[in-house]
């Protein structure tokens, strides 16, 4: 129920809620995500809490004030005022899982037991007084402009404000006739009856939300809430506009594709929709989704992660300073043209993540949330006031995640982007800031235990990330959320359940930094095998990453792409292949192969690459800005370097379109078998398995190893599954692709320590300087009768990449959003592969 919570006399949508559009959401918490309407607890602010937080605040609705401070035994009161059942907390919460799996977090229980019964409480007090953590979340049905019968109905939650109008191009911006009025909780509302049969405000007109301060002035914002946003193109630092969207039914956008299912392993391709043209301009969605997301299907990738979709009036911020949270970013294009982009992504078998920001919002006052709190407390307010309200490095300002209004706000936030626009998922950026009140700066973070879990944690900011993922995982069990955290906090990937916070997977965030520590300071000869093999599996037992060698941050100006660090000023002049490479040349494009595999096959559960690194983009990414005269030159991505048949390029596209297709065909990313079973430093090899494939990666710039011994776990026969020293991926094609590799047993069956570096059997190989080469099991069965064909083997994989890399023109199938793979039978393969390893 609403009334209670401060904004109405009866339910939100009345008994039931709205079922939603898509046809895979469910309603309901009764999952491993969230903890139900079960038990739950008292609450008492015993010594270890106080020192924890400082004090026991919660932000709940209160028939005095707007919210009151309410003690933990007025809590315990509160909640089990109607139920007596709810006196006190079960097992299922007093019980922390994660404590099971690392007993190491055992010290810090009571902790774990705090923030747990701070979850609980709040999302009690929510299904209490909203009546489900759901409807909370559906706060754009209230808020902001909405039809309702007979007129549109505005609100917008301003507590600190004396009086407000509504203005805009329906009133000629005099507010004297459209006064609002103010509730005991500071939500102003009125409601615009329609004139003669037609809204009173019309479709895309501007609109702006005026009140008067405390000390008599006028102010226009922005509402909060409003679900388009755009600025004068022709006017030097005009301030946005607030748009009416509410756009005829011809003319709205209707899905006609599903979600696609969720795959074992997300293969991410990060895109940045306004760069993506190979002209020095804004891309559209529309763009976008004709002419780049064919490029990131052909490439294999199964999910496109978005960046700056949220309207964010400085470009140069890439979309993390943002202003209107609930609004499209209007450069390229209107909420129907992001619909289009998603749907069309679906129906080409790629779902949608959007790069989500709650751990922040812009510090702009005309055109930002940040203008709603003039004269404002901390608890009136979006934001904390004074030092803890502001991020120094960042320039922006910090949410009070304590505030039930906040809650609502960024908990609606999520559901709007989800039901509305049909997102996948979410990547949650900054969530580091988030976790501690030092935001992680000036912090190493060195993996002891107290630097997560002390009195620099932020449980406030870990309570809506529980309820976050709790929401997401409830409306939408299918969805992928990621956390970006550099910090490593313990049970940041598991679920709420267990006393995790609830992401499926964590970026694993060192692992690039270890690549550009490597390729900057560090000569061939001094990489550590080991010192590699560890960076890349240091991660938590039974929380899941997703690996990147390089994402957007590291294509920033400023730094260097990992093809930029390796081949420099080369790849301007000796990329043609009517040449012969040179030295640099030779030795970038080989390890670009191998930094990038080996990221993706033994860093993470999930892999990730930014958009242009596939085949080695050779500039960093530049915004137009001051410092470089508002040039967009380096803001796009020349797509005609890798289209150009006889350009090197072409030779790291197609490698990585065969990365992501041996994870399609073998699904090595699931699997939860991973053995590095050699780091040798003399020879410079890494041996791992990963599933039942065996990697054997030679980082030494000159030795050729013939008959290299490696380990494996199964007996059998091997053959080559993936060859980066194959001729389509522009090497020196010196690894037979029809030999067929026997194993032999190694030791005493059942005694390790007796085996050939821990595994039981071995297989021999040929393993030329600077290549990774992947090996698979034969099954017997499979193998056709008359010769040693094989569906399975890397003849498939370099096929397909030949095949998939012979034109970049779209099939009709594709233009008319259907994807059909194409299929290549047995004899094509093999043609195919001899013609491509031919000397």
């Amino acid at each position: 129920m609403y009334g209670s919570a401060g904004l109405f006399s009866t339910p939100l949508l009345g008994s039931s809620s709205t079922p939603s559009s898509r046809n895979h959401f469910k309603t309901g918490s009764g999952n491993k995500y969230c903890l139900a309407k079960q038990k739950p607890i008292r609450v008492s602010c015993d010594p270890w809490s106080q020192k924890l937080l400082g004090h026991c605040t919660f932000h709940c609705p209160s028939t005095n004030s707007t919210y009151g401070k309410v003690n933990g035994s007025a809590i315990s009161a509160l909640i089990t005022d109607d139920n007596s059942a709810m006196a006190t907390m079960g097992e299922d919460t007093e019980h922390i899982g994660i404590l099971d799996t690392d007993p190491g977090l055992e010290p810090f229980k009571d902790h774990f037991r705090y923030r747990m019964r701070r979850y609980v409480e709040q999302k009690e007090l929510i299904e209490k007084y909203e009546g489900s953590l759901e409807e909370f979340a559906q706060g754009y049905l209230k808020f902001g402009f909405n039809r309702e019968e007979g007129g549109i109905v505005y609100r917008e939650w301003a507590p600190a404000a004396q009086e407000a109008q509504v203005v805009g191009d329906f009133n000629g911006w005099d507010g004297s006739n459209h006064r609002m009025e103010k509730n005991q909780f500071g939500v102003w509302s009125i409601k615009i009856p329609d004139s003669e049969g037609n809204p009173a405000i019309p479709h895309n007109s501007r609109v702006k939300f005026r009140f008067k301060h405390g000390d008599g002035v006028w102010v226009d914002r922005i509402p909060a809430w409003i679900r388009y946003a755009t600025v004068d193109p022709t006017a030097f630092a005009a301030p946005y506009d607030g748009l009416y969207w509410d756009p005829p039914a011809s003319e709205r956008y209707q899905f006609k594709y599903p979600c696609p299912s969720k795959p074992n392993a997300p293969r991410i391709y990060e895109a940045h929709v306004g760069m993506s043209s190979s002209e020095p301009r804004v891309n559209s969605y529309r763009e976008f989704a004709d002419d780049i997301l064919p490029r990131i299907r052909a490439n294999n990738y199964n999910t496109v992660q978005l960046m700056a979709v949220m309207e964010h009036s400085y470009y140069a911020s890439f979309g993390y300073h943002v202003t209107n949270f609930f609004a499209v970013s209007s450069r390229s294009g209107t909420p129907e043209d992001l619909k289009y982009l998603i749907d069309k992504a679906h129906s080409l078998g790629l779902r949608v993540l959007m790069d989500v920001v709650h751990s922040h919002a812009s510090n702009n006052v005309t055109d930002g949330l940040n203008g709603f709190d003039v004269g404002q407390s901390s608890q009136d307010s979006y934001f904390h006031t004074g030092d803890r309200g502001y991020h120094k490095l960042w320039d922006s300002r910090l949410f009070n995640y304590a505030n039930w209004e906040v809650l609502r706000f960024l908990l609606s936030n999520l559901r709007w982007w989800l039901e509305e626009f049909k997102f996948d998922g979410f990547r949650f950026d900054g969530v580091t800031s988030m976790l501690y009140h030092h935001h992680g700066i000036n912090m190493p973070f060195t993996g002891n235990y107290n630097e997560y879990f002390s009195e620099a944690t932020d449980v406030d900011a870990v309570v809506y990330l529980m309820l976050a993922n709790c929401l997401i995982h409830s409306i939408f069990p299918d969805a992928t959320v990621s956390a970006e955290d550099v910090s490593g906090m313990p049970g940041l990937g598991r679920p709420v359940a267990e006393g995790g916070t609830g992401f499926d997977y964590r970026l694993a965030m060192a692992i690039p930094d270890k690549w550009i520590d490597y390729l900057k300071n560090k000569k061939d000869e001094e990489w550590s095998m080991k010192e590699i093999s560890s960076s890349l599996t240091n991660r938590r037992y039974a929380e899941k990453c997703i690996s990147y060698a390089e994402s957007h941050d590291q294509a920033l100006v400023g730094d260097k792409t990992i093809a930029f660090l390796l081949m420099d000023k080369e790849m301007y002049t000796g990329m043609s292949c009517l040449t012969d490479a040179s030295p640099t040349l030779d030795r970038g494009i080989s390890l670009h192969k191998m930094i990038h595999f080996i990221t993706m096959a033994l860093g993470g559960e999930g892999y990730l690459n930014f958009m242009g690194n596939e085949f080695g983009h050779p500039e960093w990414i530049d915004f137009p800005r001051e410092g470089n005269d508002w040039s967009y030159e380096k803001c796009r991505r020349q797509w005609e370097l890798v289209d150009t048949d006889h350009l090197r390029y072409k030779y790291m596209n197609a490698f990585d379109t065969a990365m992501n297709l041996l994870d399609e065909k073998f699904s090595f990313l699931a699997s939860t078998k991973q053995i590095v079973s050699s780091t040798d430093e003399e020879d410079k090899v890494i041996v791992f398995e990963r599933g039942d494939l065996v990697f054997v990666f030679n980082f030494h710039p000159e030795n050729t190893y013939d008959g290299y011994k490696v380990g494996c776990d199964l007996p059998g026969k091997y053959r080559v599954a993936l060859d980066s020293d194959a001729r389509v991926f522009g090497g020196q094609g010196r690894v037979g692709h029809d030999a067929d590799h026997f194993t032999s047993p190694e030791g005493i069956p059942g005694v390790p320590e007796t085996n050939f570096n821990n595994r039981p059997n071995s297989f021999k190989v040929l393993s030329p300087p600077r290549t990774c080469v992947v090996y698979y099991r034969v099954e017997e069965s499979l193998e056709e009768s008359d010769d040693h064909k094989s569906t399975g083997a890397n003849a498939t994989l370099a096929a397909d990449v030949v095949a998939e890399q012979g034109s970049l023109e779209e099939p009709a199938s594709v233009k008319d959003h259907e994807f059909n793979p194409r299929v290549i039978e047995g004899s094509e393969v093999e043609d195919v592969v001899e013609e491509a390893t031919d000397d």
